[in-house]
């Protein structure tokens, strides 16, 4: 993807402690995602102590409540301010993985705060 993006709508994280994982990790799967946003296949899954919302596309279902990761993740959400920018690198079920363009920090925005430059 790697396109240049501007912040039009301010998003701040509500999850301080992501759950992120390696490939080949085993993951607790709960629930679906249900909400008015448009963010349709996201898994609130548990590893490590940690919990958050995981994308179905990464994950290898062997039982209703189990699952194996298909890649490397992290829920870590960007916090971030209108007017900022970033850099967009993967789109993925209404959220996109960005770099901030000034610090260099990365993590998922919404994909609804977002325009492309």
């Amino acid at each position: 993807m790697k396109k240049q993006l501007i912040v039009i709508k301010r998003h701040i994280s509500e999850y301080p402690n992501p759950i992120h994982f390696s490939a080949g990790d085993l993951l607790t799967v709960g629930e679906k995602y249900v909400g008015d946003e448009g963010w349709h296949n996201w898994y609130l899954c548990s590893f490590n102590g940690l919990s958050g919302w995981v994308p179905k596309q990464i994950i290898e279902l062997i039982s209703e409540t189990t699952g194996i990761a298909k890649e490397n993740y992290s829920a870590l959400e960007l916090n971030v301010e209108t007017q900022e920018h970033v850099i967009g690198y993967k789109e993925t079920n209404g959220w996109v993985w960005c770099k901030k363009l000034d610090t260099g920090e990365q993590g998922w925005i919404p994909v609804s705060n977002l325009k492309e430059i």
